[in-house]
């Protein structure tokens, strides 16, 4: 199977995040200059570290998930290890999604005040 196509697809996407990273950057120190940064300005640009912290947990439960199925399915026998291990990437993958949405639910229901 040719990846090739992988290289500049990715070259792509990784030179079009840097140009978001610099336009922000350049946005937010000119709204300062300006002195015109407000409330809804300093929600835009917000960086929530609770939520940062969340998704590094998301992406890490995904990729032991799918790295456990890739484990799991070099123990299967030769004419079904494909099917499996691919079967089961996208269950565990799935199944991390569901792990941490319940973490996600539990933590932010505990910050929420009740009234």
């Amino acid at each position: 199977m040719d990846l090739e196509f992988l290289i500049p697809v990715s070259m792509f996407l990784v030179i079009a995040y840097i140009i978001k990273v610099i336009s922000d950057n350049r946005l937010r120190h000119r709204l300062v200059e300006k002195g015109q940064v407000d409330e809804t300005v300093k929600q835009l640009f917000h960086e929530n570290l609770e939520l940062k912290s969340l998704h590094s947990i998301k992406w890490g439960l995904v990729l032991i998930g799918i790295g456990l199925a890739l484990f799991v399915g070099q123990l299967f026998p030769y004419d079904i290890k494909e099917e499996m291990t691919i079967g089961g990437m996208f269950f565990l993958a799935g199944v991390g999604f569901l792990v941490y949405y319940f973490i996600a639910k539990k933590r932010f229901s505990s910050d929420v005040p009740s009234q």
